[in-house]
């Protein structure tokens, strides 16, 4: 019942707005770039033509002088980064998580200059726990670090930040329910 009453509006006065916009001006098309004539066969239009199609042994000679040798940089790049990889002196993991793991069973040492999450938190709060028996320098010749790396660790990895809130008194401002 509705679709029969909303064929009816729509179709309402269909072919006086067809009407409509059949009569409407169309929009007139761009015009069109001028294109140059050929020139003449006569004129110096085909001198020009002779001279690059013309041979020129000078040209010829200096070209084939030229010698090009292309290399890939990041292939290049590639093959140092595997070579110094192999290179890397590795040292045995300090500390490691307790029971299996995903994706961190198979790791069993680690580059020199890299530490694993758990050595790093294990550093962490060791170093939070005893500042004074657990300095950079110390951090840095267990975990053979550089000691800017083991001072830039300590400074800017925070894993845990505690806020305590101070227990409420009497005296503190309380808002009070209305």
């Amino acid at each position: 019942m509705g679709a029969r009453l909303a064929r009816v509006f729509r179709n309402f006065n269909l072919e006086n707005r067809v009407e409509q916009e059949i009569t409407k001006q169309k929009p007139l098309p761009a015009p069109r770039h001028a294109v140059r004539a050929p020139p003449p066969a006569g004129s110096s239009g085909s001198d020009a033509v002779d001279t690059v199609n013309r041979r020129n042994d000078s040209l010829l000679g200096l070209l084939k002088s030229v010698y090009v040798d292309s290399t890939d940089p990041a292939a290049a790049e590639e093959s140092k980064a595997a070579i110094a990889s192999k290179d890397v002196e590795r040292r045995p993991l300090k500390f490691s998580m307790p029971g299996n793991v995903p994706g961190l069973a198979e790791v069993t040492d680690v580059p020199k200059g890299s530490l694993t999450i758990v050595e790093a938190l294990k550093a962490l709060s060791s170093h939070q726990q005893q500042p004074q028996t657990c300095t950079p320098e110390k951090i840095a010749h267990d975990y053979s670090l550089g000691l800017k790396d083991a001072e830039a660790i300590l400074e800017f990895f925070i894993p845990f930040h505690v806020h305590v809130l101070p227990a409420k008194t009497q005296k503190a401002n309380q808002i009070k329910a209305s």
